[in-house]
């Protein structure tokens, strides 16, 4: 593939921001989707960028596959091969147009159900809306810390299905240590997200945003949100690689190109693995939330 200065220079942006959503920011994942279909065919771009992430799945199932929460992708993984066959037949039938308003249409109905529940449970159980936010009230005074110089406090985490559901944290650092709980979906929610995830992740590799939304419907904390995460994509991904082949999207050019940018997306591994170790859970599921939220915009723009 031949291409001029400012098409390399988004495609590095591109790949870097692959490591980085594959070890760090989840939400990132449509940017770099965005940012390929700018220097390229949307649909030459999904050939492109599909290696891309296996590299960067490779990185995050070796760094957080101790997190891996099972339960949550055996019960996913089967609708997203539907989805995926489903996805192979459309590919044929649709344009690049079509398919960037159907995902984006998805993808902010979804989130627009998540952060329903968000707001609307909370309020049910009679907690104001502005400490929805802070999503923690103390429920105990600190105990002893003499051994190790902190205190620990137990707290409820708004939108948990019982008060007394307990979480740990250690004193400053912000940060809960949560178990997973799974949220009150019905029946339907694993199998429509995995239709449509499997779907979109074909025509556009745009699932990013709907297991975001899975994900964090399920409580995950950060930690086993991203291991999680890394090995359901890092399953789908080479899921994907035969259909890719076979639609002519993944050759030996598209491939050559992937080589160039593989150190990039291993740079952005890095740097995701260093904010994931920093950022604070509220501000990682906020962000994870509004990145999907203005990816899904522009996919209708």
């Amino acid at each position: 593939m031949h291409f001029e200065l400012w098409q390399w220079v988004l495609a590095v942006i591109g790949a870097l921001l692959v490591g980085v959503s594959k070890t760090g920011i989840a939400g990132l994942g449509m940017l770099f989707v965005v940012i390929f279909a700018q220097i390229m065919p949307a649909k030459q771009a999904t050939g492109v960028v599909l290696p891309l992430l296996i590299f960067g799945d490779i990185i995050a199932v070796a760094s957080y596959r101790q997190h891996t929460q099972w339960r949550f992708l055996w019960r996913l993984f089967p609708w997203t091969a539907i989805g995926v066959v489903i996805g192979f037949v459309a590919l044929g039938r649709i344009d690049d147009r079509q398919a960037q308003v159907m995902i984006g249409l998805i993808v902010l109905s979804l989130l627009a159900l998540h952060v329903g529940r968000r707001v609307i449970k909370p309020k049910a159980a009679g907690i104001k809306p502005q400490n929805v936010a802070a999503s923690v009230t103390a429920r105990s005074a600190p105990r002893s810390g003499a051994a190790t110089g902190q205190n620990d406090t137990s707290v409820w985490r708004a939108g948990s299905p019982d008060p007394a559901a307990k979480t740990v944290i250690t004193a400053g650092s912000g940060d809960p240590a949560v178990q997973p709980q799974e949220a009150s979906h019905g029946w339907w929610f694993a199998p429509t997200i995995g239709v449509l995830a499997g779907f979109t992740t074909l025509v556009a590799n745009a699932a990013g945003p709907l297991m975001v939304i899975y994900l964090l419907a399920m409580r995950l904390p950060k930690m086993e949100f991203v291991g999680t995460g890394a090995v359901f994509f890092l399953l789908l991904n080479l899921f994907k690689v035969p259909f890719m082949v076979n639609l002519g999207l993944i050759n030996g050019g598209s491939f050559a190109l992937n080589l160039w940018l593989a150190p990039a997306v291993f740079l952005g591994a890095w740097i995701g693995r260093k904010i994931l170790l920093r950022i604070n859970q509220r501000l990682f599921e906020n962000l994870a939330l509004a990145l999907s939220a203005a990816a899904g915009v522009k996919l209708l723009c």
